[in-house]
């Protein structure tokens, strides 16, 4: 997180961090997160934002990341917002996947890749372990596949 970025949030996400991260003023990380520019998609959330350097984007969202990507000058980073990741893969409009695999095994909760969602052929172009045990795994899409494999 050392380059500028934008931060893309679906409207759960944004509700979750609205909620929390302002509040946290002893924290590095609230100040870096109210101070970026941040994209909100949502069909219930209206203009203007509470929470400072929010947007409200307009009508779909996979159409409005693309073109959003063509304007700013800034790489999008998804913290959460599974279902807004989803409609993204959908429409291919998602160029790196950064998945922090942690040694932890719940038994159930809500799956990133869900049943039945988009279908990406993914290339692993970088991972770490860190000293804890979580494996940061960096892919790229790698090209649309013909069919789902079986």
């Amino acid at each position: 997180m050392g380059k500028p970025m934008a931060l893309l949030l679906g409207r759960r996400t944004y509700d979750d961090f609205h909620s929390f991260w302002p509040t946290q003023k002893d924290s590095p990380f609230s100040a870096m997160l109210d101070n970026m520019p941040k994209y909100v998609a949502s069909r219930t959330l209206t203009s203007p934002l509470a929470w400072m350097n929010s947007t409200l984007l307009d009508g779909d969202a996979a159409d409005a990341v693309a073109s959003l990507k063509t304007t700013l000058d800034l790489d999008l980073l998804i913290m959460g917002s599974g279902d807004l990741i989803r409609s993204l893969m959908r429409r291919h409009v998602v160029d790196e996947y950064v998945l922090l695999i942690h040694p932890l095994v719940l038994g159930s909760g809500r799956r990133l890749f869900a049943d039945g969602g988009a279908f990406a052929a993914l290339q692993l172009v970088e991972s770490k372990t860190t000293s804890k045990g979580v494996v940061i795994a960096t892919y790229h899409p790698a090209g649309l596949p013909s069919e789902k494999p079986t």
